[in-house]
């Protein structure tokens, strides 16, 4: 039993836009100042830093890439001595996990955060520089492995040989707090879509854009995010005659107030690891359509409640038709649903249950 502050470190590639380095920061915030000393160790640079980092302390070990930063992880782990570390995205998680087999008094939590099996069938990335054998071993080192969702948790199961003991399901909770929309749609002018991601092939704006090119009805469409796809979607989005239905904004931490000025929230991910961008949107009263895809929708999105999954683009047709002509989402019900299940006391809950029940084992 600890009579000392329990040191944790969580380890980040950088401290740049995206839910992993949202959630780790937030979570590194949020713990018990009482019960955890915490210290974000992060590969990159400062000047990339778009999160707040609280009171936290923030190491930078001015690395361009994860594979270079080798050396100061190993030198950090020897002399800081932390008792417990926490990575997240899995190309960090598989260099720390064979690191770890040095540090024998450190517990190596890995923070997965996506469905893999699913993910490399939509981007190369994994295949490319670590290969699924060595993903599995890797993951033989570690002293826990951390799911955001039910269907990652099964795959680094089914997939990866991860012992069902080792792996701890605990979903991303809210990290901002917002006041829902006082009121639904405006039915005098168009709905507005939203959508914000990662302009890549896994977050499916192609089938978006096939959708919405489909309607007959009067609508406008905006997408937040950045990214290797960007030239190809902007592309598809003239070639379907959507240009003047579309406006694209790359960056911005005015998030929160497009989602409240909008009245629906499309998502078209073929895989997530739990989609952060839908919880903000429910937060603030905006409903969700999404496809069906592996990566905590069904944990998110209650039908008819929040908002709608489906199967197919004819099935997201036909729903965004119905709720063009009767708009019924209520603001206080779409955000209750995922206040109740996602909010900061719960899930930082679990968070500290966890890191206390590692350092006691």
């Amino acid at each position: 039993m600890h009579t000392h502050k329990i040191k944790i470190t969580f380890v980040l590639p950088s401290l740049a836009a995206g839910g992993a380095e949202r959630i780790m920061s937030f979570v590194a915030n949020n713990l018990d100042s009482n019960k955890f000393q915490t210290t974000l160790l992060v590969i990159g640079f400062k000047k990339d830093t778009v999160y707040s980092i609280g009171n936290t302390s923030v190491i930078y070990l001015n690395k361009h890439r994860v594979v270079k930063g080798v050396s100061g992880l190993f030198s950090y782990f020897k002399k800081e001595k932390p008792h417990i570390v926490v990575s997240s995205i899995f190309h960090l998680n598989t260099i720390i996990a064979f690191l770890s087999v040095c540090f024998s008094k450190i517990k190596f939590v890995a923070r997965e955060a996506n469905v893999l099996s699913v993910l490399s069938k939509h981007t190369s990335s994994t295949k490319i520089y670590f290969p699924k054998l060595l993903i599995v071993l890797a993951y033989k080192f570690v002293d826990c492995v951390l799911c955001q969702s039910k269907d990652m948790l099964n795959d680094v199961v089914s997939n990866y040989g991860v012992s069902l003991k080792k792996v701890v399901l605990i979903n991303n909770p809210i990290t901002q707090e917002v006041t829902p929309k006082l009121f639904g749609k405006d039915v005098s002018k168009p709905i507005q879509f939203i959508t914000v991601a990662r302009l890549s092939k896994e977050k499916g704006h192609d089938r978006i854009i096939e959708v919405l090119a489909k309607l007959d009805f009067p609508f406008n469409y905006l997408m937040i995010g950045d990214g290797q796809e960007k030239d190809a979607i902007l592309n598809l989005i003239a070639k379907k005659g959507l240009t003047d239905k579309v406006t694209h904004i790359s960056y911005t931490k005015e998030v929160s107030r497009y989602l409240l000025e909008s009245d629906l929230f499309l998502q078209g991910s073929y895989v997530e690891g739990f989609p952060n961008a839908l919880i903000e949107s429910c937060v603030v009263g905006t409903p969700v359509v999404a496809f069906n895809a592996p990566g905590g929708l069904d944990e998110i999105i209650e039908n008819g409640s929040n908002g709608y999954i489906v199967n197919s683009a004819k099935e997201y047709i036909d729903r965004l038709n119905a709720i063009n002509k009767s708009f019924d989402f209520k603001p206080e019900t779409v955000s209750a649903v995922v206040i109740e299940r996602f909010n900061k006391e719960k899930i930082i809950g679990k968070y500290e249950a966890l890191l206390l029940k590692l350092v006691s084992a």
